[in-house]
């Protein structure tokens, strides 16, 4: 490795390091917040939160690498620039390909690292990160009993505050309990004047202490169901345990998980997505079949080369044909009717097996797209560095934003057509990268021939080489068109 290498690529480690933890931190914030509301409330403990963070913080580097190596190329080259240092480099006889030759091979790396990555690291990651999230969905909020509002978190009882009092808000005044843990209905209830609210063994249990109250039951007669005796009981102290062993965090089987096309890698994708295709293949066949009840002069043949006819081309002879009359008419109609919701229901069906099958191909694709975005970032922030010639994270950090922007919105697009089958599934996935593929070549060109892309000059000259004269009669030429027609 020669100096020249060594040094771009000290230039460039640090921007790339810092810019990749700040991308990451902010990515991994953006994703958080959308499960904010299911993970706070929960009191799930920090080794469960710094599951989450760290499953979904490995989620997000296929998301951030490409725009780490754009605002890192962008800055380290603009730097670069705007300290002369690659224009001395450049007078040296040294091409601008040969200067950017380290980080190319670098950023290949970086892209087969991370195809690597989304094939072996990701599925797994999904898994874990997804079935956690799961289970962390479905627990309930911690306890959480307040004044006057009815509480039934507490599996078979219901229990209502008049008020709380406390710096915890452990002393309760005005107690109300319904005991529905039978299969009686509420046939119980507590009342108290005040009472104590603790946890107990670790927080597996909850510990009500009640002071002057009275319990009231009501026990049905087996033999008279109309019947029932009534029993009432005052206290000056009663003490009652629940357990809260629904609030814990129970996991659920991973295995239950593992068929999403999330948690798979490219073989698996490769084998779902063709039995799903030959499965459409079979119920396309099966409903060319299934139509042939529905007629009865001009069935469908479906075997051999019949099956292409037209139902167009088919001729029935006028002696086969009876008299027309209202009830075969009506016969026709009802027929007609069914033929019609046979074929929307079918259709519908196919559509989303079809769909399927898209998504299933659209996580193949997913994952060359990611890793060949790192090597298109860094082919337009490279070369726009070397144009810019600025450094630091000013406007490297605006125009990184920009492509980024472009890029992720046009494979959202892309994404969405594919799903949607209006393009191809590799042409939508491959939209994104074919779409700003010629703005880095672009880049390349200007950056090799010392272009001032960024300069007036440049857009003087592109405004000088417009045919300005023709232009203008172009425009009166269409003009009086227009007045013409409308006259």
């Amino acid at each position: 490795m020669k100096k020249l290498d060594k040094l771009i690529l000290k230039a460039f480690a640090g921007p790339f390091f810092l810019t990749f933890a700040v991308v990451e931190f902010i990515f991994l914030t953006q994703y958080m917040l959308k499960y904010l509301d299911d993970i706070i409330g929960k009191d799930l403990g920090a080794g469960v939160i710094a599951q989450l963070l760290f499953f979904f913080s490995v989620l997000m580097v296929p998301i951030s690498l490409p725009l780490a190596v754009l605002l890192s190329s962008l800055m380290t080259f603009g730097t670069l620039g705007e300290h002369h240092e690659l224009t001395a480099i450049k007078t040296s006889g040294i091409s601008l390909t040969r200067i950017l030759r380290p980080i190319f091979i670098l950023s290949l790396l970086l892209s087969v690292g991370a195809f690597w990555y989304n094939e072996t690291i990701i599925p797994k990651a999904n898994l874990k990160a997804y079935s956690l999230l799961w289970d962390v969905r479905q627990q309930k909020l911690a306890l959480d009993i307040r004044e006057n509002i009815f509480y039934t978190g507490i599996p078979g009882y219901t229990i209502k505050v008049n008020e709380k009092q406390g710096e915890n808000g452990d002393i309760l005044k005005g107690v109300m309990i319904y005991d529905h843990s039978g299969r009686a209905g509420s046939s119980a209830m507590i009342l108290a004047d005040s009472g104590r609210m603790t946890t107990r063994f670790d927080g597996q249990y909850l510990s009500l202490e009640l002071f002057r109250g009275t319990s009231y039951i009501e026990k049905p007669d087996q033999h008279n169901r109309a019947g029932a005796s009534f029993t009432r009981q005052s206290f000056d102290r009663n003490q009652l345990l629940f357990s809260l062993a629904s609030f814990g965090l129970d996991r659920t089987n991973e295995e239950y998980f593992a068929e999403n096309k999330m948690m798979k890698n490219i073989p698996q994708l490769i084998a779902h997505s063709d039995s799903l295709h030959q499965r459409l293949n079979v119920e396309r066949r099966l409903m060319v079949t299934q139509l042939n009840p529905y007629y009865s002069y001009a069935r469908f043949d479906t075997t051999g080369q019949a099956a292409n006819r037209r139902l167009a081309d088919w001729r029935v002879s006028d002696e086969r044909l009876p008299a027309l009359s209202v009830g075969m008419m009506q016969q026709a109609s009802n027929r007609a009717r069914n033929v019609r919701a046979f074929i929307g229901s079918n259709a519908e069906r196919l559509t989303t097996l079809a769909r399927d099958t898209s998504m299933f191909r659209i996580e193949i694709y997913r994952k060359y797209t990611q890793s060949a975005a790192i090597l298109l970032m860094f082919l337009i922030g490279a070369p726009l560095g070397a144009i810019i010639k600025k450094g630091g994270l000013g406007v490297p950090l605006l125009i990184a934003i920009l492509f980024f922007i472009i890029y992720y919105v046009v494979s959202i697009m892309g994404e969405k057509y594919a799903r949607e089958m209006i393009l191809t599934v590799p042409l939508g996935m491959w939209l994104a990268d074919l779409t700003l593929l010629p703005v880095g070549l672009f880049f390349l060109y200007q950056a090799r021939n010392d272009s001032g892309l960024l300069e007036g000059d440049f857009w003087r000259r592109i405004v000088r080489w417009v045919p300005t004269e023709q232009f203008r009669n172009l425009v009166r030429n269409r003009a009086f068109l227009a007045r013409r027609a409308q006259a």
